[in-house]
């Protein structure tokens, strides 16, 4: 029970966006040592680190599968059972109790062949209060699954693909 209550007061640090100080424990990073190319600009603060479940829907042209949108639930700990809000198309990042972020890629990595792409992204905030307020950036990591089916399909055929994935969103120092 302790070990429990302590993962939900950390999710829930990490998602305040508390500043730091010679008290408070560092911030969680990703370790992008296999995609150095995806860090965010130098001093940025962490605003949130969430857990994504969800899938990844596609569309068959006639000639390849294209991506419609992501639709995930976004959780502060990697079981799920501490739901924060959702994510879906536009890329669009939106919190339970407020405000909402929208992602444009500005580069990817793919350390497994078999998941999507880790991704950068720059981030545009709504202005509104809430776990995403204030990021311009962010992070796709550790994703898993994802990836289009590898078989044709049939004109106009929707498909959805399972994914997980943690975000990580920053500000400006």
């Amino acid at each position: 029970m302790y070990r429990k209550l302590m993962s939900v007061a950390a999710s829930a640090i990490a998602l305040s966006g508390c500043g730091s100080d010679s008290t408070t424990a560092p911030e969680p990073r990703a370790d992008l040592s296999a995609c150095p190319n995806l860090q965010v600009p130098a001093n940025s603060r962490l605003v949130a680190h969430v857990f994504a479940n969800g899938v990844q829907i596609y569309q068959w042209t006639d000639t390849s599968w294209v991506l419609l949108s992501p639709s995930a639930s976004l959780t502060s700990d990697v079981a799920g059972t501490a739901s924060v809000g959702i994510h879906y198309a536009g890329p669009t990042w939106e919190a339970t109790r407020g405000g909402k972020v929208t992602g444009v890629v500005q580069d990817r990595c793919t350390p497994n062949a078999n998941a999507i792409p880790w991704l950068i992204l720059k981030a545009t905030w709504d202005g509104q209060p809430g776990a995403f307020a204030g990021a311009t950036h962010i992070q796709r990591v550790s994703t898993t699954g994802g990836l289009a089916p590898i078989v044709t399909g049939t004109k106009g055929q929707i498909v959805s693909v399972a994914y997980r994935a943690e975000y990580y969103f920053y500000r400006a120092p």
